[in-house]
């Protein structure tokens, strides 16, 4: 029976995928534990495919190879492993090895001790650029901030089934596995694990990616924006009506040139009303969005 399903999201990632699955096949064999590795490409162009080919053919009982019809992004590829998962306990890694598959153990050995639906591995110090360092601590201290959550999570997990069954019951495009996680527990433990330098060609998550993916959370994972908006719009009004009764004053003892008053005041204050107007209207369209938007969040090309 297998007890472990190992996910790993592939993305540009062949020359390093080889080691991966030695690794972690030699850590479950230590264990004495029946697995199953999930390799799930992401629409890359360097040859993984090619690469997971070839590991399901040596490998056939313990290797499934997905492959998306084109890049959906590392969670929703980590979704997909999901839907396809066997074993009790699931597993995900990234595809680079900056995350040492050993470290399975000590995931293992914390669940064992601990007996929590969900365990982190995180590090005491990331072997990234400090602008990168940089964009995965705003999304930590802005999800920490926003989501009440722990804010020490990241892509080296151990899951209970029953809440990945909870995970898979979503059909949004937009997914990001942390934030679901989070809404079906709180039963939570950290370990401490190594981060390696990359080895092997550059980083396919850039800067850019980051904070592209934070102005998604906040803005589909959150109605801040649109709160924004309405309180925007709510200060400008009293603001707009502040300015208005000061140029009413000037207009009557000081004289200010006729027409300059009234364009003013007009102008200000139908701004902030439209602001405040959109902004509920935003609310409104928010809540439909999320109850409306199912298109899948990957669609499967090929499975090995």
């Amino acid at each position: 029976m297998i007890e472990y399903s190992v996910v790993v999201p592939v993305y540009n990632s062949k020359d390093s995928l080889e080691e991966l699955f030695d690794r972690t096949d030699k850590v479950f064999s230590e264990l004495n534990k029946e697995y199953e590795i999930i390799f799930v490409e992401d629409g890359g162009w360097d040859g993984s495919w090619e690469v997971v080919k070839s590991i399901k053919a040596k490998n056939p009982e313990k290797v499934k190879g997905i492959k998306l019809s084109r890049n959906f992004g590392q969670h929703n590829a980590v979704l997909c492993g999901f839907a396809n998962v066997q074993g009790k306990y699931i597993i995900t890694i990234d595809d680079d090895l900056q995350l040492q598959p050993e470290d399975i153990k000590k995931l293992i050995a914390c669940y064992n001790e601990q007996q929590p639906d969900l365990v982190y591995g995180y590090f005491s110090k990331k072997n990234h650029s400090a602008i990168r360092n940089f964009g995965s601590n705003v999304i930590k201290k802005s999800s920490k901030v926003i989501y009440k959550t722990p804010g020490e999570g990241s892509s080296f997990r151990l899951i209970k089934r029953e809440i990945v069954d909870c995970l898979l019951q979503h059909s949004q495009e937009f997914v990001y596995i942390d934030d679901l996680l989070l809404w079906y527990t709180t039963s939570i433990s950290f370990v401490e694990v190594e981060h390696k330098k990359r080895i092997f060609n550059t980083t396919q998550y850039s800067t850019f990616n980051l904070f592209r993916l934070a102005f998604k959370l906040l803005v589909v994972s959150t109605d801040i924006p649109l709160k924004i908006m309405v309180y925007g719009g709510f200060i400008s009004s009293i603001l707009t009506f502040l300015f208005g009764i000061y140029y009413i004053f000037r207009k009557i003892f000081y004289k200010v040139p006729p027409g300059y008053t009234s364009i003013i005041v007009t102008i200000l204050f139908s701004t902030s009303i439209i602001i405040l107007s959109l902004g509920i209207i935003g609310q409104y369209l928010h809540k439909v969005y999320k109850m409306q938007n199912k298109r899948p969040a990957y669609l499967v090309k090929e499975k090995i």
